[in-house]
């Protein structure tokens, strides 16, 4: 069966998270409502996902995965796509896949960005995109509770352990950098669970504000309880930015 890969965009403001909701509007219920329309489905052709973003979250670069069993023009597909979900949702590309490519399963890492403005004043141009912090953070004390999460872990503490999926993962790389008014998480990992990424986001935050050090994060690792964590960071500061397959 043809196996056909969508790279889109969307601003997520106005969704209630990327999975199809019954009672929700959400990227998914659109995405897949729109397919129907346009390849003349009663019901919603089934798609797969490289990441489930949550209410409020963004992505840059988002994969979604379609096995279809007639042939598709791939580029009146994505100029259809646009012209329905736009400008919320917006269709780069439409390619047929090899065969057995699936936009969850064969991704190799997803990347996020998180954006902190920490100064006195909010930005109204950059409210829907940006956590505002009206006092100076301080990156380096935000770094070094970063260095305890990279590599394999049990990341319970920072997760929602949503349908036993379990809570183990690995960190490939984390790092904040400022760019000029803002701070600027990249984090990648082949998967990250349940506001792993908001929660790690939110302890951060709390070392910038020299309230925890990186003992506290080791010892928050060791607890492997909800619990411990700092709460989570909200969802519109959050961009998943890129997949790599």
């Amino acid at each position: 069966m043809p196996v056909y890969r969508i790279d889109f965009s969307y601003d997520g403001t106005k969704f209630h998270g990327y999975a199809r909701q019954d009672n929700a509007r959400t990227v998914q219920g659109e995405l897949e409502a729109a397919l129907g329309k346009i390849l003349a489905r009663r019901d919603r052709p089934p798609t797969s996902v490289a990441g489930r973003t949550d209410a409020g979250t963004h992505a840059r670069h988002q994969v979604a995965s379609l096995a279809w069993l007639e042939p598709i023009d791939t580029a009146s597909l994505a100029k259809s796509l646009n012209t329905i979900l736009g400008p919320e949702v917006s269709v780069s590309s439409v390619t047929e896949a090899d065969g057995d490519f699936d936009a969850r399963y064969s991704a190799k890492s997803r990347t996020y960005r998180y954006r902190i403005l920490d100064t006195a004043h909010a930005d109204p141009f950059r409210a829907r995109y940006v956590w505002h912090i009206d006092k100076a953070l301080d990156i380096d004390a935000m770094n070094s509770v970063l260095k305890p999460l990279i590599g394999p872990h049990d990341f319970a503490s920072f997760c929602r352990d949503r349908l036993a999926r379990g809570t183990d993962r690995e960190i490939h790389s984390a790092r904040w950098s400022r760019r000029e008014d803002e701070l600027e998480l990249e984090i990648t990992a082949r998967a990250f669970c349940h506001q792993m990424v908001r929660s790690i986001v939110a302890v951060c935050v709390e070392a910038g504000r020299g309230r925890l050090a990186a003992a506290d994060v080791e010892a928050m690792l060791e607890a492997r309880d909800r619990t411990h964590g700092k709460g989570v960071a909200p969802a519109h500061g959050l961009t998943l930015w890129s997949v790599d397959y």
